[in-house]
């Protein structure tokens, strides 16, 4: 791989993980824009600068990594108990807290109706 695009990914991803922005998160809409636009944008000139023959053996040994580890899933039977408990969880919070929730909107909204 060259340096340049290793540098330049380094950079972005610097960027991205930095609590440093150009336009800071905390302006409603305009705060995200900067990474939604920049992060592509990114991702595309580094693949630009990595040389054909690169990709093409990083990918190949992608597929063969991927091919000899199989992912699966360990446990089926613990992500059916995990989903049971938030599940659980979301209807215990639903069940103290549901109507003051649904009282709090409609006051909220009542306006805009």
């Amino acid at each position: 791989m060259p340096l340049l695009p290793k540098i330049f990914a380094l950079l972005v991803v610097s960027y991205f993980l930095s609590p440093i922005d150009l336009i800071p998160d905390f302006i409603p809409v305009l705060g995200y824009l900067d990474e939604l636009i920049l992060l592509p944008a990114s991702i595309y000139l580094i693949l630009k600068m990595v040389p054909e023959p690169v990709l093409i053996e990083c990918r190949a040994e992608a597929q063969a990594w991927i091919a000899q580890h199989k992912p699966t899933p360990r446990s089926v039977i613990a992500a059916v108990v995990i989903m049971v408990l938030w599940m659980v969880l979301f209807w215990a919070l639903w069940k103290f807290w549901g109507d003051d929730v649904i009282k709090a909107f409609s006051a909220a909204f009542a306006g805009w109706l």
